[in-house]
């Protein structure tokens, strides 16, 4: 089961709308629907919230996290507060941008490389281990590699924004699985791709002359009236 929820994200006003902080609108929506409230804790160096009890039938605790060290050492909060706990990297999952992915797209996966994400990399290298889980919510990439970190610390257009949403929305109704430990089966709901509607069924043309044609060629049987 997950027992550290990370969302990843920059701290203070000036980086609370930008895409890289998706991680952040992440926990802080998973808070809301968990009853729960994230309080600093200067000894794990970010906002913190413990549940003893977090959804009917999930034994805990359960920890919802978010480093205020800046995203560039974000593995100094989930370390030290993994190791207090005693919590493995499998126990633990990490929401964060992904450049890779289009607004509106989320991938779930345990373990792997950091793909460039400066949060990832120091988690990873803290946590002596890659196997934690990555929840990937999509922000989309500018284009050119030169642009990403300007990119990444400006807020989405409303269009993606909006898109950014409506996949954490998503991922959000996963928790209970995630927290059950079902980490199989979330990933194959994040990763099914919607059911295109099918086509109406086109009926043939009717060929003129065709109806009525069989019936006014062939003769009337005509019995005489007994």
């Amino acid at each position: 089961m997950i027992r550290l929820l990370v969302g990843l994200g920059n701290p203070g006003p000036t980086y609370e709308a930008t895409r890289h902080n998706a991680g952040f609108w992440w926990v802080d929506a998973a808070a809301r629907q968990l009853g729960a409230t994230l309080q600093a804790e200067s000894g794990f160096q970010g906002l913190v919230a413990r549940l003893a009890r977090p959804l009917p039938g999930v034994d805990g605790p359960v920890w919802l996290l978010e480093p205020m060290t800046f995203m560039n050492l974000s593995g100094q909060a989930v370390a030290a507060l993994a190791r207090f706990y005693k919590i493995a990297p499998a126990e633990i999952l990490v929401i964060h941008d992904e450049l890779d992915l289009p607004p509106g797209e989320a991938r779930l996966k345990l373990g792997g490389s950091a793909a460039g994400h400066n949060g990832l990399k120091d988690i990873q290298a803290r946590l002596g281990s890659p196997d934690f889980w990555r929840l990937r919510l999509g922000i989309g990439h500018p284009g050119d590699r030169g642009e990403v970190a300007n990119y990444v610390l400006k807020k989405p257009s409303a269009e993606d924004r909006t898109a950014i949403e409506r996949a954490q929305e998503a991922t959000l109704k996963m928790l209970p699985m995630f927290l059950q430990g079902e980490m199989a089966a979330a990933q194959a709901a994040i990763h099914a791709k919607p059911q295109r509607p099918k086509p109406p069924r086109k009926e043939p043309p009717i060929k003129p002359g065709v109806v009525g044609e069989e019936s006014a060629q062939k003769p009337i049987d005509a019995k005489p009236v007994e």
